[in-house]
């Protein structure tokens, strides 16, 4: 068994490797990368294929697709710093596995601080016992958090609350219950409502789902649960308030979606595209009639016609 997967591997390793050799493909890598950094960006995506074995099933153009807008947003695609991932995705219209992007919930929060608007930005889970008071009017939470790591990562969630502060003081925050959000997955996900959804994680997370059943539940919604709300609170606190940088806003419309040669998505996990907001827990408070001094404006960026982000660059060269 062990001779047999170390040359599978091998195998995998000198596909992929062969297919990121051909000259046209060899020019799309420089085109993003450049040539200082192929040789680091094509060793980390033989890698990456290497050691998640359903990435071996996948398209070697889904996968560089991915690769490369991951790279083109200055992300790592490292799973420890969870900035964004490549998830294989079954595409039975086509009969085969792609590679979906995947943006994490802290590649939300790279691109959001790198854009210079941000002076706070947040996002956490709220664990059971943990909410005293949360005034969806004045958007104003009272907690009282678990001191203890350990303690706290095995306590279980109740909701889930986001915030940003700008530069200039605009401020907003953000509460979702744990209930609302398994809602907003089942709604959203075909590969989470479709395959039991709340339900199916409760029994997941209790271990009574057989193991031959395991592959159908590969959705990070049922893989990590928290971290897939933490980067929907992000997404709708940030869609609906934030402002947002070209490579931002490119990220949000790629996210979960199988990116093409020609740079259009395909979403292959969504019900329905999702909307910026829905339903949210809180009101907007009436804006005051007194005057206010007005805030120092965000940096202006360049016209929208004239701003090219470097995934631009790539699918458009």
């Amino acid at each position: 068994m062990a001779v047999a997967n170390s040359l599978a591997n091998r195998q995998t390793r000198s596909s992929m490797a062969t297919y990121m050799s051909q000259e046209a493909v060899r020019k799309q890598i420089n085109s993003v990368v450049g040539g200082k950094n192929a040789t680091r960006f094509v060793s980390s995506i033989v890698s990456a294929v290497q050691t998640t074995p359903a990435l071996q099933e996948c398209t070697n153009q889904s996968i560089l697709s991915a690769a490369l807008l991951g790279e083109a947003l200055n992300l790592s695609p490292s799973p420890q710093l969870g900035q964004f991932y490549m998830v294989p995705f079954k595409n039975n219209k086509k009969g085969c596995k792609e590679a979906q992007f995947q943006l994490g919930y802290k590649g939300y929060i790279q691109l959001a601080v790198r854009s210079g608007y941000y002076k706070r930005l947040n996002v956490m889970a709220i664990k059971e016992g943990e909410l005293l008071h949360y005034d969806p009017l004045n958007e104003e939470i009272e907690v009282n958090l678990i001191e203890d790591d350990i303690i706290r990562d095995e306590t279980p969630t109740a909701g889930y609350y986001a915030m940003f502060e700008y530069e200039n003081g605009f401020r907003k925050t953000m509460y979702w219950s744990k209930k609302k959000m398994l809602a907003h997955a089942e709604k959203y996900s075909q590969a989470f409502g479709g395959n039991g959804g709340a339900r199916s994680l409760e029994l997941l997370e209790a271990g009574q789902i057989l193991e031959k059943d395991l592959w159908k539940y590969s959705s990070f919604w049922f893989k990590d649960f928290d971290s897939m709300a933490l980067k929907t609170m992000l997404r709708q606190i940030i869609s609906k308030w934030g402002i947002m940088s070209i490579d931002l806003q490119n990220a949000l419309d790629k996210d979960m979606a199988v990116i093409h040669e020609d740079g259009k998505a395909e979403y292959v996990d969504s019900v329905k595209k999702e909307e910026p907001v829905a339903e949210q827990e809180y009101r907007e408070v009436p804006e005051a009639k007194t005057d206010v001094p007005k805030a120092a404006e965000p940096p202006k960026e360049a016209d929208a016609s004239e701003q090219m982000s470097m995934e631009d660059m790539f699918f458009n060269n």
